[in-house]
């Protein structure tokens, strides 16, 4: 009777020893998957991103062109009323663009541009430009008033962004 208790803890123990390496090797195998995913997603994507990089930024570099500004003098000065009283607007504007020649030929239609642009600054609430949102929102619409003209009459947009250089309201 005593060969049964001795066979008994062997078998008891040998469970737990299974148990505990299929615990280790889970563990080894999951660390190992891990270190490999990084070191693969390192390799692939250090490697592949520096020469992009480089061929976008050198592309990036030869094909856009130097900015080129147009001021547009005199400021633009435009009156409206606002709760009975009457208030000013002073916008001094620049024209970036990228091409010179497209640029000269949008200055012949100076004058209506500029025509736009008091229609467009005369049109506005006092009260939404006291805000910077409201002069940035101005500025994007002097963008496309001027982007549409450009298109009808030169036959490209020409400007890229139109700048407020000074704005004073009373």
């Amino acid at each position: 009777m005593a060969k049964q208790p001795d066979t008994a803890e062997p078998a008891v123990v040998a469970p737990k020893k299974n148990k505990m390496k299929v615990v280790i090797v889970a563990v080894v195998a999951l660390l190992l998957a891990v270190g490999l995913s990084v070191a693969a997603t390192l390799f692939f994507l250090g490697g592949e991103r520096s020469e992009p990089d480089n061929l976008v930024s050198e592309s990036v570099k030869t094909t856009k062109q130097q900015a080129i500004y147009e001021v547009l003098t005199p400021a633009f000065v435009v009156n409206f009323k606002s709760q009975g009283k009457p208030r000013y607007l002073q916008v001094s504007v620049a024209l970036m663009a990228r091409n010179k020649s497209e640029l000269d030929q949008l200055k012949i239609h100076m004058p209506t541009l500029r025509n736009q642009l008091v229609m467009l600054f005369s049109n506005q609430d006092f009260e939404e430009l006291n805000t910077a949102l409201g002069v940035e929102l101005l500025k994007q619409k002097a963008t496309v008033a001027v982007q549409e003209l450009a298109l009808i009459e030169v036959g490209s947009t020409v400007v890229e962004q139109v700048l407020f250089t000074n704005v004073v309201m009373q």
